[in-house]
């Protein structure tokens, strides 16, 4: 590995709002060192250098750095070759004092030009494009010819500069009602598709209510919100004017008119962006809640990301099912209508994303994927393998400020260690077919805060080494130019190509057709996309690669005539087509088609189903979408069979269409011996996702089944649908309903002299006593608190008692509400301290494991910490256990709910909807009615309770890090 010497010119501190790497309730800051002082203003260097490693036959040249321009979000790349960047200075302004950073916040933030004038490899240029109120924390730029497209939610806005002085004449809000204002889950870079059309994404700081300028409007949402004092209100469950309910992020596609806005993908968290190949495969990263679940995926068209449940109203945790693992769970992996999630890349903060086609690096960087990893302080390389209908995703980390040893993967441990401040956070491929990395360089990655003072930030230029790559001129008033210009390796700069041949019409399509033999097959696709759009001569080319010998020109070709309304003559051709990937989009293309019309291509793709490819059981299922029951007796018929005897195509079609006419089936299949536990378990799912009350009854029926596994799965299921999809279809509270104890109501006895100010003071501290020591009667006393009913003189007397409490959730909850003493924990101190290693597991298995798994032990209630040695350095986890409730991470925020009778619930809420649900700290759920509900409240704690409400001290915490951090 080759690597260039970086020295910074100053001491950076900044929150940068690229991921969040969070703990239970709190996110990370990494130790710094001490600023460096001085007098005079002159640039402060850092006495330690950091490298970037890059592969042997690469090199990498710091293009531009600070004061230039700021923090860096995104960036894009014109023709001229030079690097437009969006600044965030105003990120999270609402959580740092004005002395306390770098703000231009009067003007709103920046859009910056940087260009290379003299072609020696730097920047030496630097100038304001726009300096505009409406951007604030802005998370992307794309430049198509004059046009400036900067997605900053709650808008997508284009900027115009008509007469090329680089200042833009005109302001133009493109798309507005974009959920997410200064949040970076929010509005994400614009991308020129092959087919002239416009892609982007938003994450998943809804509600998004958007309207395209023919009046189509999205509505989508979830139920995250907080990250910003702005984002106060989000719900599931929203419809769109196409009748269907989209959920958190998502992969959107308009023309550039503005008309005819469509959703491509949803359900994801937070991925940053999305980027296409020639061919038209979609691709993204995306960021999770836990410390092991990002990835990197190949994103098929109408795909369910799995992040909520599919109507937004549950968090992934409400679903977790009895043995999944938490990236199984995360991503809703083994949900029928659920795409496969791709590589799990593990702990990190995944970013910018770019498919790289160009020849200039080197022919073995040609079709590569590229994505950059801000947490991990790394750009993740693959070369995606078609497999089946998906693909095979080989990781490899390409470009790091950590060498390709042992030591790449001891990064948790860094204090001040300047390496980890390399925070990619977009890559771009320039018209020269160099590499360009923006980063904004950091101690810090995550959170909701902002306090750099100076706004530091670095572009890279990789290229190959030895050879020095320059910028062609780009002509567009000839028919050369605009082919070579189709053919450039920056993606929004071939649009101009495709927009200026596309201009000629039929007059092109004989210059465009001799690309069909050029080397890069990249140049290939481009061609015939653009064919597709050239009249009815270029139509009929492109209808002669439908029976092409290649697998790649006629997947492309069906693409091509789909996007301009021409597919359907060729649908059941194609769903006999030797290539997976080609039957793929034919079963994509059927989605919204009545049966009558797709009986015949559905009945090829099923029976050319392997009975093994989770891409093409995905798509036949959303081929089938709306006609699921037609379609099942259509499997049946083709794969005859007793349920206790299917093969993998019936079971597996079966699960993923899961009609209500196959419950029968299922249910024989999930009760017999005959059928392996495994499709056991996964029949017995697939009913559970039946929204019918024949389902509902099957499943009480299974209940009671002989076979124990059998019998438990039912239970859960029972349990878990009885809040959201089932609710309405039996009389469940007769069903659940439990007689009340004889010791629940000695305590409520007890807590009528406790309400009784007639009594003595004494009397009714002595029946708190008996209260706080009872599993009920503390239950009842943290009801009482929390309504007001439980005055401090009282709630002092019991503190000791109740935090004593046989009863987990009890403990737990009454560390918000009723006081302790302890002294201030200093995390400073203890990080000095050495640990005891074994004493430390000896602390977590007292006092952590009925909430958090570690390796094969402890509970799933709060986050799993196996993998927490990866996410935080000493400090950052000290912090996280000492101080909790600093900032809760989302999806583990506690809840107060009263209702309407008096009750009182408590805990992490997992749905919301007709029917809320929280988990309390003991790991019960519990379903409340809303109409039900009286109040609801957000407590301002975690329930992770401190450290000194717990009894331990400094050694015990210095020891239970070490313990955490050294686990092997």
């Amino acid at each position: 590995m080759n690597s260039i010497s970086l020295i910074p010119q100053r001491s950076i501190y900044a929150f940068v709002g690229i991921g969040l790497l969070s703990f239970f309730g709190f996110y990370q800051i990494q130790k710094q060192p001490e600023t460096p002082k001085q007098s005079t203003g002159a640039p402060i260097v850092l006495a330690d250098t950091s490298k970037l490693y890059v592969p042997d036959d690469l090199e990498a040249t710091l293009w531009a750095e600070a004061p230039m321009f700021h923090n860096p979000t995104n960036m894009d790349i014109d023709a001229k070759g030079r690097v437009w960047i969006t600044e965030a200075v105003n990120y999270r302004d609402f959580n740092t004092k004005p002395a306390d950073r770098l703000s231009h916040k009067q003007k709103g933030d920046r859009v910056m030009i940087l260009e290379d004038k003299d072609g020696d490899g730097k920047a030496e240029s630097s100038k304001i494009y726009v300096e505009d109120t409406l951007l604030t924390s802005p998370l992307g730029i794309a430049v198509i010819g004059n046009k400036t497209i900067v997605s900053c939610a709650p808008n997508l806005i284009i900027y115009t500069d008509k007469d090329g002085d680089d200042k833009p004449d005109s302001r133009e809000i493109f798309l507005s009602g974009f959920g997410g204002f200064d949040h970076d889950h929010s509005l994400h870079s614009l991308v020129a598709g092959p087919d002239g059309k416009y892609y982007f994404n938003t994450g998943n700081a809804g509600p998004h209510k958007v309207k395209d300028k023919s009046g189509w409007e999205l509505r989508s949402g979830s139920l995250y919100t907080g990250g910003t004092p702005y984002n106060k209100s989000n719900q599931g469950n929203q419809k769109s004017d196409d009748d269907r309910i989209w959920v958190g992020g998502l992969a959107l596609r308009i023309n550039p008119d503005g008309t005819g806005l469509k959703v491509l993908g949803h359900n994801f968290r937070n991925s940053f962006e999305v980027c296409l190949d020639s061919y038209g495969n979609m691709w993204q990263n995306d960021n999770d809640d836990q410390v092991i679940t990002c990835r990197v995926s190949f994103l098929q068209e109408n795909g369910n990301a799995g992040y909520f449940s599919a109507d937004g109203t549950r968090y992934w945790q409400a679903d977790r099912r009895p043995g999944q693992d938490i990236f199984t769970t995360h991503w809703h992996q083994e949900d029928p209508g659920v795409m496969p999630a791709g590589d799990n890349t593990g702990a990190g903060s995944p970013t910018g994303i770019v498919f790289y086609e160009g020849d200039e690096l080197g022919k073995d960087y040609r079709g590569t994927l590229l994505s950059c990893e801000a947490g991990r302080n790394v750009i993740f390389a693959y070369k995606p393998e078609q497999t089946g209908a998906g693909f095979k995703l080989n990781r490899r980390d390409l470009i790091s400020s950590f060498p390709q040893t042992s030591e790449r993967y001891e990064w948790y441990e860094t204090d001040g260690d300047t390496r980890k401040w390399f925070r990619p956070s977009d890559a771009t491929v320039g018209p020269d077919g160099a590499l360009y990395i923006a980063d904004w360089y950091d101690p810090v990655v995550g959170g909701h805060a902002m306090k750099d003072k100076i706004g530091y930030g670095r572009i890279y230029r990789i290229t190959p080494k030895n050879k020095k790559l320059t910028t062609p001129k780009i002509d567009l008033t000839t028919i050369a130019g605009l082919v070579n210009a189709l053919k450039n390796p920056a993606v929004n700069v071939r649009l101009l190509g495709f927009e200026g041949l596309k201009a000629k019409g039929e007059d092109v399509v004989g210059d465009v057709k001799q690309l069909l033999t050029a080397e890069n097959p990249f140049h290939q696709a481009r061609a015939i996309w653009l064919m597709s759009q050239l009249g009815e001569k270029g139509a009929a080319e492109v209808d002669k690669l439908t029976r092409s010998a290649d697998a790649a020109h006629r997947l492309t070709a069906f693409r091509a005539l789909r996007s301009i309304g021409k597919s359907d003559g060729f649908l059941e051709q194609m769903a006999n087509d030797p290539d997976a990937a080609v039957r793929r989009e034919v079963a994509i293309a059927l989605r919204d088609m009545p049966y009558e019309k797709v009986s015949k291509p559905i009945h090829s793709l099923i029976r050319h189903y392997d009975g093994k490819d989770p891409w093409m059981l995905e798509a036949i299922g959303t081929a089938a979408d709306g006609k699921e029951q037609k379609v099942y007796a259509m499997v049946r018929e083709s794969f005859k069979a007793d349920p206790e005897y299917w093969n993998a195509q019936r079971a597996n079609l079966t699960w993923r269409l899961h009609p209500g006419n196959a419950v029968n089936d299922l249910k024989i299949r999930a009760n017999s011996s005959k059928v392996s536990e495994k499709d056991r378990r996964k029949a017995v799912a697939a009913i559970g996702f039946i929204k019918t009350k024949n389902a509902a009854e099957a499943m009480v029926a299974l209940s009671k089944s002989p076979l124990k596994d059998v019998s438990s799965q039912a239970s859960w299921w029972l349990n878990f649908r009885k809040s959201n999809d089932w609710a309405d279809l039996m009389n469940w509270e007769e069903a659940t309903a439990q007689q009340m104890t004889p010791g629940y109501r000695q305590m409520l006895e007890k807590k009528k002299i406790v309400l009784d100010k007639s009594q003595s003071v004494l009397n009714r501290i002595e029946a708190a006593k008996l209260m706080a020591a009872d599993v009920d009667g503390g239950n009842i006393l943290v009801d009482m608190r929390v309504q007001g009913q439980l005055q401090d003189t009282v709630a002092k007397s019991v503190s000791e008692i109740i935090f004593k409490n046989p009863d987990q959730n009890v403990r737990v909850v009454a560390s918000q509400f009723f006081p302790r003493n302890g002294k201030v924990l200093k995390t400073d101190f203890i990080s000095r301290m050495k640990a005891n290693n074994t004493h430390g597991e000896k602390v977590f298995t007292t006092y952590c494991v009925a909430c958090h798994k570690h390796g094969e032990t402890g509970a799933d209630i709060g986050p799993d910490l196996t993998l927490v040695h990866k996410k935080f350095d000493k400090g950052g986890l000290l912090d996280a256990i000492v101080n909790p409730s600093a900032s809760m991470v989302f999806g583990y925020e506690s809840y107060t709910i009263v209702t309407k009778t008096g009750d009182t619930f408590f805990g992490f809420l997992l749905s919301d909807g007709a029917n809320v649900v929280l988990k309390d700290a003991a790991g019960k759920q519990h379903s409340i009615k809303s109409a039900d509900i009286k109040t609801r409240e957000k407590m301002p704690n975690s329930l992770m309770p401190e450290p000194v409400t717990l009894g331990l001290n400094e050694q015990d915490l210095a020891d239970l890090t070490g313990y955490l951090l050294n686990f092997k």
